[in-house]
């Protein structure tokens, strides 16, 4: 068979198995794949490390094998060549020629913050959570932007638009579990990268210690090592002009060498305040990811994955209650499910409605409607007798343009929503609108009692109330 040929036969053989895994299993396991020899007999695949032979070879030959039997040959063998050494039960590695992985350079002098003790060379300790992975990530319409563009980076750190990747959200949404993700699946997929993790208040302490230690220079270039760099809670780095500076110089370092960086945040960049506007500029460079809370699908499948880690059994009728009734909030969904779970085997009850409603109450506030942007804009248009597209339309009358701020105000008092989600929602204003609008209705209603009973009622209709 000749070169072209087996190439385009393994094009063939990708699109057949494309269509009997998922497209993310697609992507993650079989995209990085590359044919490069086959004698009639033995079909040899250059992969990326170890892990990808041992995951083909548990999870997917049943899928690949009747594929390459039918285009290659029943009597056709498998082999894998992985760019290191490797000892792997029933696989036989190529000694096709693969170029070995780049060699770090001695860092032996350069001081470490993660530092082992006794050990003089550099060894990283990613900071990495073992039970953040994207296997375990419930992915929903709320996280599934910020869930690609991580992914993406995954199989190509520091070559991406997505760079740095700015995730941002409220807390207790998934923040840290997509980004520690991504730092597991770049391990995975190139061992021979360095990653890091690690929250900006430890970043803080460090350069605080290196300050005082004379130790500033050693501390700015073992962060340059880093290859994919993962800060959380980025907006810890307000008024503090000392670490600004210092994370200036590191970010560009790792961006003009081509490195990975990743954030979070619980603001967008446009919002954070006392940051340097170098800084700022420089975060909006590559993508930013809103997180949103789980709609109820999401919250779903949220209780269902929790309740299965745990090995309960969750009737039907109690996954429906849960997710239509607790606030939409990643962490208070898991940590309300393990304490029903605790408490009905502590109590030796089954887990019923019933017993959702005597627990749960306890640990977490249950609402009857969650309220929305949506909710919101309804109630203000039906309050002041405008139709939702005039609302939404470039009209400024005076009466339209009220109903915005009111709306505006509202969405910011009760929904969890960014002043730009916000503005977004309504009418496709910016952050700098909605601002103004909270300030003119909060002014009126020191100065107008009348306008102010009026807010007040057309907060309990949201609130329902009324």
């Amino acid at each position: 068979m000749q070169t072209e040929t087996y190439r385009e036969v393994w094009q063939d053989c990708l699109d057949r198995l494309r269509l009997s895994i998922t497209e993310e299993e697609f992507v993650k396991w079989f995209k990085p794949i590359w044919p490069i020899g086959f004698d009639g007999s033995n079909l040899r695949l250059r992969v990326p490390n170890e892990s990808f032979v041992v995951n083909i070879e548990k999870q997917y030959l049943a899928h690949l094998r009747p594929i390459i039997s039918e285009l290659y040959g029943a009597d056709t063998q498998l082999h894998y060549a992985v760019p290191r050494a490797t000892q792997q039960p029933r696989v036989e590695t190529s000694t096709t020629a693969v170029p070995e992985f780049a060699r770090p350079i001695d860092t032996a002098k350069i001081k470490n913050p993660f530092a082992i003790p006794g050990m003089r060379r550099i060894i990283i300790d990613p900071q990495l959570n073992l039970n953040y992975t994207f296997d375990n990530h419930i992915e929903g319409e709320c996280n599934r932007l910020a869930r690609s563009a991580g992914m993406a980076v995954a199989v190509s750190p520091g070559t991406t638009a997505f760079n740095p990747l700015y995730i941002y959200g409220d807390s207790g949404l998934g923040k840290t579990h997509i980004v520690q993700a991504i730092g597991h699946e770049v391990r995975q997929r190139h061992p021979e990268l360095q990653v890091l993790y690690v929250s900006m208040n430890k970043f803080q302490a460090q350069f605080q210690t290196a300050y005082k230690n004379g130790d500033i220079t050693d501390f700015i270039h073992f962060y340059q090592t880093i290859d994919v760099l993962i800060i959380d809670d980025i907006q810890e780095l307000t008024g503090k002009t000392g670490t600004q500076n210092v994370f200036f110089n590191i970010f560009n370092h790792l961006q003009l060498a081509g490195k990975q960086l990743i954030l979070t945040s619980d603001k967008p960049p446009v919002e954070l305040k006392d940051i340097e506007e170098r800084l700022l500029t420089r975060f909006k460079w590559g993508l930013s990811a809103y997180l949103s809370v789980p709609d109820y699908e999401t919250k779903v499948k949220i209780i269902r994955a929790k309740a299965k880690r745990l090995g309960a059994n969750i009737p039907e009728d109690v996954v429906t209650y849960l997710a239509e009734n607790i606030s939409a909030n990643v962490r208070e969904i898991e940590g309300a499910l393990s304490s029903l779970i605790a408490n009905a085997s502590f109590l030796g009850r089954k887990i019923t409605i019933s017993l959702a409603k005597d627990i749960l109450k306890v640990y977490v506030k249950l609402t009857q409607r969650e309220i929305t942007i949506d909710h919101i804009v309804k109630v203000v248009c039906e309050y002041f007798e405008i139709d939702v597209d005039t609302f939404n339309s470039a009209k400024r009358t005076r009466d339209v343009a009220q109903a915005r701020q009111v709306a505006m105000y509202l969405s910011k008092q009760h929904t969890k929503a960014s002043l730009t989600v916000i503005g977004s929602s309504i009418g496709g204003r910016n952050h700098a609108t909605v601002l103004h609008s909270c300030k003119a209705v909060a002014d009126m209603m020191d100065t107008d009692k009348q306008f102010k009973l009026q807010i007040e009622e057309i907060e309990r209709i949201v609130l329902g109330k009324k």
